[in-house]
């Protein structure tokens, strides 16, 4: 080997051993190996941050973007409203909610599709009366499969699509994927709604989750009659349907700035009037958008302010790349810099509450913090968490859901025929919500995953350099000197079972980054076609099924599904299994070798 293949692999395998120990979080470790690579010679220094203005770092970002806009336009309530329902017994709500995240992450990133549909599958399972964990991991699952349909479902399909750009003069387009990933999604899809759910255990940690947080669950509200509503001059008892339907109790009526006294029932509605409300909420901005109410203020339009003694309570979701993730409350000044008080943690179903100002929160930890009303939400934004009882905090505007919609479809459709280039249809997307004020532009930048952003950024200049260096053709060779003389089938295994194994235990992107080239190298020392290789690879890397860390879909549900680590593996073994045993068929007849 040369020397500088020998400081690459050095440098690679710093990084897995990095993300395995996980001591430091993956951005940083893999920054720090770029730097390293440069100062070592073996990254060209004009190379040294190409990877941050690479074509898949770009797309990664405004995937994320767009998937926020989606949100606050209410498109995701216009399905989950009219499909979703408690009374369904469980198989056939998994079924309808895998079909429903398949298809979002398919075109949306799979971590905002698991991100958007959490809450309501926790909703519903406590509606119903089961633990959330007997849903969460089949829809975690869904969303990962989905994710490998499109072009832009998941990053590695983003990354091996720019990769066949640069060593072979074309990229995937946005529905190549679509063929043996639809097939294989479907397959998988199926399994997990008829059999997969079934291998979940039931032991007490799952029992315990289905509501940790359950006694500070109401919330007061008020929504108020628009000018021109349908509903003047109906009585307020009139709504009396629609608020049980959305599980929303009516407590009174204010007319005037002034309270009503009594239950006012057959008080006929007038443009103004303020309906003081009950309820979670989800349930509220549920409630909200069904009867197309207003909020009792003009600066509450972007702010749903759950209120109880000036205070409210936010119920969120530790992610990986959180600022209190691996710390403690007191450590990050939770109490001085956002006044806000951290009443417990649930950890895989179980609260805590001793000492809690003091224990490291880790990712998939459920955090009940009690904060003001007009800073909770910048609070969770500071904290980088996802929010689960306090929903409603992430206003819909549902004027403007199908404006959304259409331009999106408007730009996946440019991109699909060839009209326009992908990272263009997407950032006119971008442009488009924004001048049509369907995401705010103070809040674009906090969308972007930035420690994806800069593990992409840090990771495509290694591998270039480990490319361009021979590296990828030793381990392109030493795997087509093992299966000499074997099938292709045998051989496109192989390669699925490993990229698959990295995949459970490290990063999907960094492990795309090296196996994507590792294919290109095996097809052609074999002399046949690279793209079943890179099909492989899109597949397996996406399909991280046995461990919570393997994907963040995983590491998300672990707390509100109140799972051990050692759960993962009895669904997600079979249908690792079952994954290889119909892609690889697949590949073969779609991309003939």
């Amino acid at each position: 080997m040369t020397q500088d293949q020998i400081i690459l692999f050095a440098l690679f395998g710093a990084v897995f051993a990095g993300l395995l120990w996980g001591r430091w979080r993956y951005d940083l470790v893999a920054f720090t190996a770029l730097l390293a690579g440069v100062v070592l010679g073996a990254v060209p220094t004009e190379d040294a941050f190409s990877g941050f203005g690479h074509p898949a770092t770009l797309v990664v970002a405004l995937v994320l973007v767009i998937s926020a806009g989606l949100v606050r336009s209410g498109a995701v309530y216009l399905i989950t409203r009219t499909l979703v329902d408690s009374t369904r017994g469980l198989g056939t709500h998994i079924a309808i909610m895998g079909g429903i995240g398949g298809v979002f992450s398919a075109f949306m990133n799979n971590v905002a599709a698991l991100a958007l549909l959490m809450p309501v599958d926790i909703q519903t399972a406590r509606k119903a009366g089961r633990a959330p964990g007997l849903s969460l991991m089949p829809l975690s699952f869904a969303t990962i499969l989905g994710g490998m349909v499109t072009l832009i479902g998941t990053p590695p399909n983003i990354i091996i699509a720019t990769i066949r750009e640069d060593s072979l003069g074309a990229p995937f387009g946005m529905f190549d994927f679509a063929p043996v990933g639809g097939v294989t999604a479907v397959a998988g899809l199926i399994f997990v709604a008829l059999i997969g759910w079934r291998l979940i255990p039931r032991g007490e940690g799952l029992s315990a989750a289905s509501d940790p947080m359950a006694e500070f669950s109401p919330y007061i509200a008020e929504l108020t009659v628009p000018e021109g509503s349908k509903l003047i001059g109906q009585r307020l008892g009139d709504l009396d349907a629609e608020a049980e339907k959305n599980d929303v109790a009516i407590l009174g009526l204010v007319r005037g700035g002034k309270r009503r006294y009594g239950p006012q029932r057959a008080t006929p509605l007038a443009a103004g009037d303020a309906l003081v409300l009950e309820a979670a909420p989800e349930a509220l901005d549920e409630f909200r958008a069904a009867l197309s109410l207003d909020f009792a203020e003009a600066d509450r339009e972007e702010k749903l302010r759950a209120e109880g003694a000036g205070l409210s309570i936010v119920e969120v979701v530790v992610p990986e790349q959180s600022r209190i993730t691996g710390r403690t409350a007191q450590s990050i000044g939770l109490a001085v810099r956002q006044r806000t008080v951290l009443l417990g943690i649930s950890r895989q179903g179980r609260p805590i509450r001793a000492q809690i100002r003091k224990t490291k929160v880790r990712a998939g930890d459920i955090l009940l913090l009690l904060a003001p009303p007009d800073t909770a939400q910048d609070m969770v934004d500071w904290l980088g968490c996802l929010t689960l009882a306090d929903r409603g905090l992430a206003v819909t505007d549902t004027r403007k859901t199908w404006l959304a919609i259409g331009m999106f479809g408007a730009a996946v459709a440019a991109a699909a025929f060839g009209l326009l280039y992908l990272p263009i249809a997407l950032g006119l997307v971008v442009a488009g919500y924004l001048f049509a004020r369907i995401l705010p532009l103070a809040e674009v930048y906090d969308h972007i995953e930035w420690p994806v952003v800069v593990l992409l950024g840090s990771m495509i200049p290694l591998g270039t350099a480990l490319e361009g260096a021979g590296g990828t053709q030793l381990i392109a060779e030493a795997l087509v000197g093992l299966t000499q003389g074997w099938p292709a089938w045998a051989i496109l295994t192989v390669l699925m079972v490993v990229t698959m194994t990295l995949s459970d235990v490290l990063n999907n992107t960094a492990t795309t980054l090296v196996a994507a080239p590792v294919g290109i190298q095996m097809a052609q020392g074999l002399g046949v076609n690279p793209d079943p290789f890179l099909m492989a690879v899109a597949v397996a890397a996406s399909c991280a099924f046995l461990t919570p860390i393997g994907h963040k879909n995983n590491t998300l549900i672990l707390g509100p599904g109140g799972y051990r680590f050692s759960d993962y593996w009895r669904m997600g073994l079979p249908l690792e299994l079952l994954v290889v045993a119909v892609s690889i068929p697949a590949i073969l007849v779609f991309w003939p070798l």
